[in-house]
């Protein structure tokens, strides 16, 4: 198998680090170049133990370096940076996967609305395919560049996904309740927020009715739909350190019991090695923690006309590093599942 050389800006970010120990055991892959302004210089291995030896020294982000060491570029940087260097990446020929928000959303208009800054490269937003590959495998394939989605947004999407493409919920109304783990918020969040004392033993909801996900959610969720949709997305933080849940409400447009609801489910996913629908058993988030599955459940409040939609991911697996290992896998012709294969760990 050839193996392409790979670049990661961002490396000791808990996206990052987790792209270097994925990538460092895939046999298509070599790592070439790993960026980190906190650790510039170090070893990563040092940074992190759990690491394996002989890894590219750390150093300061520079892209003109990063395109000449790497075929393919991760870009794992905060909201806004990935922007600044994703074209002169592209110019340079190298295939690029940001998992920030910089290339998620197809209007320009929607960035200073949601993010608080104007896009600089609005051209290249038609571009990007959008990284969820059970929606967009197709576009992933051929892309020069590959928006990964957010964490929240695949676990909500591929919970609505079966329910809209099938008409059997109404646009309108949808609710989506999810609660995220605190690694969530990235390895250099100092906010008082994310400190063990504040998060644990505690559950609060935040950035209600303003969350920056909402838009990239109801992008989507409109083109399954085939109309659009507006939502109400509430995300909470939970006290522990991976996973996402998410709870759906949506009104019936039908009359259909579980079952009848569990099978639409099954259709839809029916081949998606990643997706598992669940039948006796509701999601739970430590049955997917560390890996790139996806558990999923539905059920019917007929006294209410709801369908209630369940589902769990690890926010930095199928919600981050190792579904953008997963999209990469397609632009390389390889297996999805290579070097993503393994289960959750458990406890």
């Amino acid at each position: 198998m050839k193996r392409v050389k790979v670049a990661i800006a961002g490396a000791t970010g808990y996206g990052g680090v987790e792209l270097v120990r994925t990538l460092s055991a895939h046999p298509g892959v070599e790592l070439a170049y790993l960026s980190s302004e906190s650790y510039a210089g170090k070893d990563i291995s040092e940074v992190y133990p759990h690491l394996p030896p002989g890894l590219p020294t750390l150093q300061a982000l520079d892209p003109q370096a990063a395109a000449q060491a790497g075929e393919v570029v991760f870009l794992g940087l905060p909201h806004g940076k990935a922007v600044e260097h994703a074209p002169r990446l592209l110019a340079a020929g190298c295939r690029v996967f940001d998992l920030s928000g910089d290339f998620r959303l197809k209007d320009a208009a929607a960035y200073p609305q949601w993010y608080g800054w104007e896009h600089q490269a609005p051209k290249l937003l038609a571009e990007a395919a959008y990284g969820l590959p059970e929606l967009h495998r197709d576009d992933i394939r051929t892309a020069r560049l590959v928006a990964c989605a957010g964490c929240y947004c695949t676990g909500s999407l591929l919970v609505l996904a079966p329910a809209l493409r099938a008409g059997l919920i109404s646009p309108e109304g949808i609710i989506l309740d999810a609660k995220s783990g605190v690694s969530g918020a990235g390895r250099t969040s100092l906010k008082l927020d994310f400190h063990y004392p504040e998060a644990n033993e505690d559950l609060c909801a935040y950035k209600v009715a303003g969350h920056q996900h909402t838009p990239e959610i109801e992008q989507e969720a409109s083109l399954l739909a085939g109309s659009p949709v507006r939502l109400t997305f509430t995300p909470h933080l939970a006290p522990m350190t991976r996973g996402i849940l998410v709870t759906a409400y949506g009104r019936l447009t039908r009359e259909v019991d579980t079952a009848g609801a569990l099978e639409v489910y099954r259709d839809f996913y029916r081949g998606e090695q990643f997706v598992r629908v669940l039948t006796d058993t509701l999601p739970h988030t430590r049955s997917v923690a560390g890996s790139n599955y996806a558990h999923i459940s539905v059920r019917v409040d007929r006294r209410t006309g709801t369908l209630v939609m369940l589902g769990a991911v690890c926010n930095l697996g199928k919600g981050q590093a190792l579904q953008a290992v997963q999209c990469l896998n397609l632009a390389l012709g390889l297996p999805e599942e290579t070097a993503i294969a393994q289960p959750a760990y458990y406890p």
